[in-house]
């Protein structure tokens, strides 16, 4: 082939859809907003919309067990709300998350308030009237600590006397049955029985309460037994797919189970986290590629930005996604 023609070539196969201009009225739907930004397609835009179709994909797929993996920070937010839905609506089949998600669904399960803060405010004089802040949020001392000892404790003391000896993600269940809020992740986990996954269970509130109480109430968890679930899950999927928000443990905790299905076969990252300082918050599918947690034929793609508001484009996206889909189906 000569030169210019590979070039000719070359360029046809890349070339090969316009940036669209779009102006914002106000009136415009969700679902015509997401198609604007896939029209836009810069920089992130085509990216929120990549990572709806992913997802419309992955839930579409009956063969492909689906992993929701988060960090603890988000269940401090409203977006908890938006989490729980997805669960009780069966987009996935498990979660993998940190022990400080399960407190603030806990705490705030329990009635107790969080507030909207500011990120200026001075921590010497939070800490003086006894308020934590999480970012621009704010939690009264009595409303995390204390509401997560008192719910535990009553339910430690209900769950001995069936047996001593408990997994995480049963215990998990557990207090998801003795929860009555209809915005709570392990409400929705329990009513579904979708398995919530703790790689750091003593990394929090909750699991501190289990050893304060180990030698007065008894009561064990079972770490192993969710590491043999998991294999369990990896082994019998046919194929694997997550939505990772954030990075940290439950992050690799996800990818790293799954390398021994020879890896994901969608995964949509959400992320803040950069990678040239080469961590694993950071990292893009295609290094998951190298160790073989993801596969190299994967669906894929990483969006950058503030999950509380990247994550509400993306959910809508994909919903919008899977109603067009019911609509054409049903006119055919």
């Amino acid at each position: 082939m000569a030169e210019k023609d590979f070039v000719e070539e070359a360029r046809r196969s890349i070339l090969k859809e316009r940036i669209q201009d779009y102006s914002v009225t106000g009136r415009e739907s969700v679902c015509e907003l997401i198609d604007d930004l896939e029209k836009s397609h810069g920089f992130m835009a085509g990216h929120v919309a990549r990572a709806s179709r992913i997802i419309r994909d992955m839930v579409m797929d009956e063969n492909t067990f689906k992993i929701l993996s988060f960090t603890g920070n988000l269940v401090a937010t409203g977006l908890r709300g938006v989490i729980a839905k997805l669960l009780k609506e069966g987009f996935f089949n498990a979660v993998i998350t940190t022990c400080g998600a399960v407190d603030h669904d806990i705490a705030r399960s329990t009635g107790a308030s969080y507030y909207k803060g500011d990120w200026s405010f001075d921590d010497t004089f939070l800490k003086a009237v006894d308020v934590h802040r999480l970012g621009n949020i704010l939690i009264p001392v009595e409303n995390y600590g204390l509401a997560i000892e008192k719910f535990s404790r009553k339910m430690f003391e209900e769950l001995v006397i069936q047996k001593k000896r408990w997994s995480g993600y049963e215990l998990l269940w557990e207090a998801g049955k003795r929860i009555n809020d209809e915005n709570s992740i392990l409400k929705a986990a329990f009513e579904k029985k979708i398995p919530v996954f703790v790689p750091g269970f003593y990394d929090g509130a909750l699991g501190s309460q289990v050893i304060f109480n180990l030698s007065t109430i008894g009561l064990e968890v079972d770490l192993a037994e969710d590491e043999k679930k998991l294999v369990e899950i990896v082994f019998s999927s046919e194929k694997l797919g997550a939505l990772i928000i954030g990075g940290g443990i439950s992050k690799h905790h996800t990818i790293w189970w799954a390398q021994f299905k020879d890896g994901l076969d969608y995964a949509v990252y959400l992320t803040t986290a950069v990678e040239y300082d080469g961590s694993l918050s950071g990292a893009h599918p295609r290094e998951a590629v190298s160790w073989g947690k993801i596969k190299p034929s994967a669906r894929s793609v990483t969006v950058y930005g503030d999950a509380t508001v990247m994550l509400p484009l993306i959910v809508a996206g994909f919903k919008c996604l899977l109603h067009k889909d019911k609509g054409s189906a049903g006119g055919t």
